[in-house]
């Protein structure tokens, strides 16, 4: 799942960021709305985190143009008041859901999650193929009954291998969907990360390399 987080304040900006990147989501950070627009225009994000009182651009204008273009980007608007008037103002821009400063990170994450779900296809939190179950909400996985210890980016990899349900998944697209964008070493931390799950995953092999292409989920089991 690809999230931008977009605030001002760069300490509460990092401290969101490197929270959700260690819950295996892939995060990029904007300090402000039009620097959120370019980003938005470059790449495709599950979760727009949007701060309401942005500099250069407010967050309401930014909620607008997402909401105008059309994008599959889903909308939590962080704002500092919490009056009913001002949380109303914001759903009413478009805004799929609204937390108010100070918020509990648990809470934070459980709404990126669940605006992520509705980002993405539907698909049970449980998907099985191959011998191999994972719990998408749980984050844990298992293959033929074994319960593999995988690390958030593994666990990430290997979730969107099994979302494409035997279809052909690319280094690019793996990037877009595990990796945030200033990662320099991104294709390599493919290749590494598809080593170290492989190995977790066991004989026989299911990730398929197909040259030129990408990886796929084989039907061993």
């Amino acid at each position: 799942m690809r999230v931008l987080v977009v605030e001002d304040e760069e300490f509460l900006a990092e401290l969101i960021a490197e929270g959700l990147r260690r819950d295996a989501l892939a995060v990029d950070v904007a300090h402000d709305g039009l620097e959120a627009l370019e980003r938005l225009r470059l790449g495709d994000y599950d979760v727009l985190v949007l701060d309401r009182d942005l500099p250069g651009l407010h967050g309401d204008e930014v909620c607008r143009r997402v909401v105008e273009a059309r994008l599959l980007t889903r909308v939590l608007m962080l704002t500092a008041a919490d009056s009913v008037r001002e949380r109303v103002d914001g759903l009413s821009l478009g805004a799929d859901d609204y937390l108010t400063k100070p918020f509990a990170y648990e809470e934070l994450l459980a709404r990126v999650l669940a605006l992520g779900r509705r980002a993405q296809p539907a698909l049970p939190p449980v998907i099985e193929r191959a011998g191999i179950v994972v719990d998408t909400a749980r984050r844990q996985a298992s293959r033929n009954g074994r319960y593999l210890s995988l690390s958030r980016k593994e666990f990430a990899v290997l979730e969107a291998l099994m979302r494409a349900e035997g279809a052909v998944v690319s280094s690019d697209d793996l990037v877009q969907q595990v990796w945030e964008r200033n990662i320099s070493y991104r294709t390599n931390a493919v290749r590494v990360t598809l080593s170290k799950l492989r190995s977790k995953l066991g004989d026989p092999a299911v990730i398929e390399t197909v040259s030129g292409h990408g990886y796929r989920l084989g039907d061993a089991s």
